[in-house]
């Protein structure tokens, strides 16, 4: 059967403790698989304010009404108000989805810090930021984090070599076509296998060339109508999809099962690969349509 990987990002307190149990139920009420990829430290959202100088992320805001997916509050959170510890103050929660048989891991310590300072920083900045991530992860479940999903799609070499340090199985922190092994600049094999995400999210289409929230699941399902031999990998946010997109995701999720897709978590579409004969290739920064700035590309 085609598989279809559902990479559920959560970046905010908000999104874990509301847009989390939402997915939880629709996803059991679908009879689907995912992987919740977590925030794990503090949010620091309202950090993010900065970015108005990056070209193109005025643009998206408009677009994707960001005050009234996240809320004010969250968008105050680091700047004006002080910012939740996830990983502390939601540990049973957190747990529940993993006794709920869904696959988790890791996402970031600090989602806006990571996002914004990854791709440029040293390897000593990047390891002490996944340590702290997966030492949290570790404290929460009682076992090693088997794997990563890049906030935002950022990521450095330091970090990918530093997750097979962790034990990690694979990654996916970044997008792309299929599963492959990543190669340093010399051509030698770097950390694990990512599985990168191939559809574009909801936030990145949403508002243009027509699309609205009443029809962008079609252009969605248009994209996965070709059957491919290694499958798909779809992110989606707590954040979103599990708050005011929820109607949009119980769209895309009845139009996947018809087209016959096993909706699936991550790890699932993992180990259903030809692992010993993936191909290899380095991971690049790209631009790509309806995000701004650069973000982790399959080259």
């Amino acid at each position: 059967m085609k598989k279809l990987a559902l990479k559920i990002d959560v970046d905010t307190w908000r999104g874990t403790r509301e847009g989390v149990p939402r997915l939880i139920e629709a996803l059991k009420r679908h009879d689907a698989g995912a992987t919740f990829l977590f925030s794990l430290g503090p949010d620091h959202t309202g950090r993010a304010i900065k970015r108005v100088f990056r070209p193109g992320f005025l643009s998206k805001v408009s677009r994707t009404s960001v005050v009234e997916h996240y809320g004010i509050r969250t968008l105050l959170y680091g700047t004006v108000l002080p910012g939740p510890d996830i990983g502390r103050r939601e540990a049973a929660l957190l747990r529940g989805v993993r006794d709920a048989g869904f696959e988790v891991g890791i996402h970031c310590w600090d989602h806006i810090k990571w996002q914004d300072y990854v791709a440029g920083k040293d390897a000593a900045w990047t390891r002490a930021e996944m340590h702290k991530a997966a030492r949290r992860f570790r404290e929460i479940f009682g076992e090693e984090a088997r794997t990563h999903g890049a906030a935002g799609w950022q990521i450095n070499d330091a970090a990918l070599a530093y997750q097979q340090e962790l034990g990690m199985r694979y990654a996916s922190d970044g997008r792309g076509s299929h599963p492959f092994q990543p190669l340093d600049a010399a051509g030698r094999p770097l950390g694990v296998p990512q599985l990168p995400t191939t559809l574009p999210t909801l936030d990145e289409l949403i508002g243009l060339d027509g699309l609205s929230n009443d029809n962008v699941h079609e252009h969605l399902l248009k994209l996965t109508e070709a059957e491919t031999a290694t499958g798909h990998v779809y992110t989606l946010h707590a954040e979103l999809e599990g708050m005011r997109l929820m109607e949009v995701f119980d769209r895309l999720l009845d139009g996947w099962k018809r087209q016959g897709y096993q909706l699936v978590s991550c790890v699932d579409l993992f180990d259903s690969q030809d692992l010993a004969n993936l191909p290899s290739g380095r991971v690049v920064m790209g631009e790509i349509p309806g995000r701004s700035g650069t973000l982790a590309l399959q080259a």
